[in-house]
């Protein structure tokens, strides 16, 4: 009877572990083969010329915008030039020397773009000019500074 019961043990310890073996917690799945690979994208036709600049000669921009260059005078000009360039800003009224006069035509018609552009992108400092003018080129982009220079233009009467 011993000998009955011993092998219905190993018979039942046979089961468990069979059922063990065949569990899903009792190994880890299989890994999910891997993607095929994707294909190649068709060749694309290559793009149309682009059209011909229509700034002055040598740009490779849009022509300069004051109603663009009137948003950035006010975001980064007012304070010191004032709202009409007059050098009446409330922290140019604090400035020695006083900010320069933008809306003065004979002040300005005596500057060229390339001068203006030079001061507002490095800085008064840059062209003999006070040092209190800060350089704006690491805040304007040249086409924006471009866009101060038309606005600036059209305040000069």
């Amino acid at each position: 009877m011993t000998d009955v019961r011993s092998k219905l043990r190993l018979l039942a310890l046979g089961a468990a572990l069979s059922v063990l073996a065949c569990s899903d917690s009792a190994s880890p799945p299989a890994p999910a083969p891997a993607p095929p690979p994707a294909p190649a994208p068709p060749p694309q036709a290559p793009a149309p010329p682009a059209a011909a600049p229509t700034g002055s000669a040598g740009s490779a921009a849009a022509a300069p915008d004051a109603a663009r260059g009137k948003l950035e005078f006010e975001n980064y000009c007012v304070s010191c030039h004032g709202p009409r360039g007059e050098g009446d800003g409330p922290v140019g009224l604090a400035l020695n020397p006083r900010p320069a006069r933008l809306g003065d035509r004979a002040y300005m018609s005596s500057k060229t773009d390339d001068y203006v552009f030079q001061v507002i992108k490095n800085g008064g400092a840059s062209v003999g000019r006070s040092p209190l003018m800060a350089p704006w080129g690491g805040s304007l982009s040249d086409a924006q500074i471009r866009d101060v220079i038309a606005y600036i233009r059209s305040l000069a009467h």
